[in-house]
């Protein structure tokens, strides 16, 4: 078993080496190939974390969540091993302990952050068994591979199963992440927005109705989607007492809040934009607090965060670009209101592809507030992606007619009439299969811009 564990980690690095050697990440296929050679890679590596494995999964949030954790334990002086760049299914995990671990095959670590993907949960904890689950959110995504969101949850409950132990830190106020700190003897913990911050214009959301008894859920005040405080008139499912609950936000000029945890209170004040932005700080925050006690100077790693591919990370190209994986309706219409908090005018870039990473059903776009936008201040419209034609469509049913808007199929010709626009601030939202295209565009052309190209 040794020497087939050994020859598994030599094949990784190996493998990671030629992949970004060809441009590539290499984030996945030498996790398939170490796999491969030693099935029990996983197993054997993980058990040599020292002290706590983290495992951060839900449909939006995760990348952000999980590498503010890993960036705050760093800071601290600990080796973390890390999926970082979001390869979250089993082969990715496979690839960040091999990776991480020496040629002997010995992983010297003191916790491992892991970005899990929803549906890999259950394969995942056939290998190893985390100390902390984080679950950021549940929502509507990729129907063709999920398909609706209740059987998304039944994967996670059965991948609870696997690991009995394990204790939860929850988003409360999304009933659906709720529900798995019900009906069980498991530890839970439960993060929350304890205010109305503001209507964000949803009236819906992917849970409307108890998951418990079907009755119509109500709300206190809502967040956005199905989240902020609910109850249910029928079986009395409510969100739980938050222990770490978040008030005082102001989403003005970046994000300000206070998180209150066993009566002590801390400010935090970021520059990133988005209110979800603050359910993930205050969920990686939580999550340090239960892995190390007392967490001092958390303010300074969020300072020195950097986002990674897509989560409004910007580009200076004459003016600011800032870029936006949303893959999803919840994820588009936060983007969509965080277009719309900015003053400044702004020149917009929608692109979505239907590649199989992507989700190729793409009826979802009918779920989008594209309306908003109409308010938004929008002085340009830039719409790309194979499903162009079916964003131009659903566009038009926004209010926006066609001679309006600005269709390129070729992405560098996206990016190009997105930044040759008047508006002092340009945004581009895309989906997954785009996000990293646009990031190698927007470099570009920001080193253009640099050297007066």
């Amino acid at each position: 078993m040794k020497i087939r564990l050994i020859l598994a980690v030599w094949a990784c690095k190996l493998g990671v080496f030629a992949s970004r050697l060809l441009g590539k990440k290499g984030t996945s296929m030498p996790g398939q190939l170490a796999f491969k050679i030693c099935p029990q890679v996983l197993s054997l590596l993980s058990r040599q974390v020292k002290k706590d494995i983290i495992v951060v999964c839900g449909t939006n949030g995760k990348t952000t969540t999980n590498n503010l954790l890993a960036a705050f334990l760093r800071s601290r002086g600990h080796r973390v091993v890390c999926n970082s760049l979001g390869a979250n299914m089993l082969w990715g995990v496979c690839c960040a302990f091999a990776e991480s671990c020496g040629l002997t095959g010995r992983l010297r670590a003191d916790y491992a952050c892991l970005e899990v993907d929803e549906a890999s949960c259950l394969k995942v904890f056939r290998h190893l068994k985390p100390t902390t689950m984080v679950v950021t959110n549940l929502f509507q995504d990729q129907l063709d591979r999920y398909g609706e969101v209740n059987l998304t949850a039944d994967l996670l409950r059965r991948a609870l199963e696997l690991s009995p132990d394990t204790r939860l830190l929850l988003n409360g106020d999304d009933p659906l992440v709720a529900q798995f700190g019900e009906k069980t003897d498991r530890t839970c913990y439960y993060v929350g927005v304890d205010e109305a911050v503001s209507d964000s214009g949803e009236k819906s959301g992917d849970s409307q109705f108890c998951v418990f008894c079907g009755e119509k859920l109500q709300y206190d005040y809502r967040h956005y989607s199905q989240l902020g405080s609910f109850r249910c008139p029928g079986c009395g499912f409510a969100r739980r007492t938050l222990d770490f609950r978040v008030h005082n936000v102001d989403t003005s000029a970046g994000l300000r809040f206070c998180v209150e945890h066993q009566g002590a209170v801390t400010d935090f004040a970021v520059d990133y934009r988005g209110f979800y932005n603050i359910y993930n700080i205050v969920l990686s925050y939580g999550a340090a607090v239960l892995s190390c006690g007392e967490v001092p100077a958390y303010q300074a790693v969020l300072s020195g965060y950097r986002p990674q591919i897509g989560r409004m990370e910007s580009f200076d190209i004459g003016k600011p670009v800032i870029l936006n994986l949303a893959k999803n309706p919840a994820g588009f219409n936060q983007a969509i209101a965080t277009v719309a908090d900015d003053p400044r005018e702004k020149d917009l870039l929608l692109a979505v592809n239907d590649h199989e990473s992507d989700g190729m059903d793409i009826s979802w776009l009918w779920d989008v507030d594209f309306e908003g936008l109409r308010s938004a201040g929008v002085r340009k419209l830039v719409i790309t992606g194979i499903r162009a034609d079916d964003l131009a469509l659903r566009l038009k049913h926004a209010g926006y007619p066609e001679a309006e808007q600005v269709k390129c199929y070729d992405l560098r010709q996206a990016a190009e009439a997105l930044t040759s626009g008047d508006g002092a601030v340009c945004y581009a939202l895309v989906n997954y299969t785009v996000v990293f295209k646009m990031q190698t565009i927007l470099k570009e052309l920001e080193g253009e811009k640099k050297h007066g190209a």
